[in-house]
């Protein structure tokens, strides 16, 4: 009796045993199932994006992502997801995709590209400075992270050139605005669009014309001073341009007769100096 159930406990033992080896094996067998699943979804994204199948590229890196997230290759799946989305103009997925993401992995190595990315998707937006007013704002502040946080990253160059556009593009607003508040004689507006140019876009292409628009706003409203005061600003920085003349003129009525006559002379002068110099090269 004794003998019998130690022959039972041995075949219990030796049952148990190749139980918990089939069931290691199966375990084995379904992790590397995994991934080979999720390696497949991304191969599968990745020829479709080639083939410009934006959306089921889009999907099956989501697939990717979604079948072992805790995969190293889960933040790049989700990367890929919004840049197919991208190529193909479709800002908002991949503006969501990427907000995801930022959430998803907030300390991951690539977030420089992920802000310049996104940054670029409401940059190409921009077609309107009058419309589009969200999209420049939004655009903007992310290209000021990418200055802040990555400065040293091949994305910040590229950032501070956009920046510049965009503060382009946001005098123009303030300047059109201006210009239709001067012409509807609504004088404060248009002196707070002006200043507004000059207070924060003073690097920007309309400076120089937004002086001159606040020396002709303060002379027609009768300030003198003040407009005399922005003459001298506007002569200080740009007394070679067309604007600053335009200013002088106001206060100077004979300076545009003058100033053709100047022209007429200069002409005849410069004429002949040609004609001289020509025959010096016969």
């Amino acid at each position: 009796m004794f003998k019998l159930k130690i022959l039972v406990c041995f075949i219990i033992l030796i049952l148990f045993g190749s139980c918990s080896k089939e069931v290691s094996k199966k375990d084995l067998i379904k992790e590397k199932s995994l991934e080979l699943q999720v390696e497949e979804a991304y191969k599968e994204g990745i020829d479709a994006l080639n083939d410009g199948d934006v959306l089921f590229a889009a999907k099956k890196f989501n697939e990717a992502e979604i079948l072992f997230p805790q995969a190293v290759s889960a933040p790049q799946s989700a990367l890929m997801a919004a840049y197919s989305y991208y190529t193909q103009d479709y800002y908002s997925d991949a503006i969501a995709e990427l907000k995801r993401f930022l959430k998803v992995y907030p300390t991951h190595k690539d977030l420089g590209y992920v802000y310049y990315l996104l940054a670029i998707c409401y940059y190409e937006q921009i077609v309107d400075e009058k419309k589009d007013l969200q999209s420049i704002i939004n655009a903007k502040e992310n290209f000021n992270i990418i200055l802040k946080n990555y400065p040293s990253t091949e994305y910040a160059i590229d950032a501070e050139f956009k920046i510049d556009l965009i503060d382009d593009i946001l005098a123009a607003k303030e300047m059109y605005l201006g210009r239709y508040y001067f012409d509807r004689k609504k004088w404060i507006p248009a002196i707070n669009r002006f200043r507004e140019i000059i207070d924060n876009y003073d690097t920007t292409i309309y400076a120089e014309e937004a002086l001159h628009r606040l020396v002709e706003v303060h002379y027609t409203i009768g300030l003198i001073d003040e407009a005399e005061k922005y003459a001298q600003l506007l002569g200080y920085n740009y007394q070679s341009s067309k604007w600053y003349e335009n200013s002088y003129s106001l206060f100077d009525k004979t300076y545009e007769k003058r100033k053709k006559e100047r022209f007429k002379t200069y002409k005849k002068k410069g004429g002949g100096l040609i004609k001289k110099f020509k025959t010096l090269l016969e």
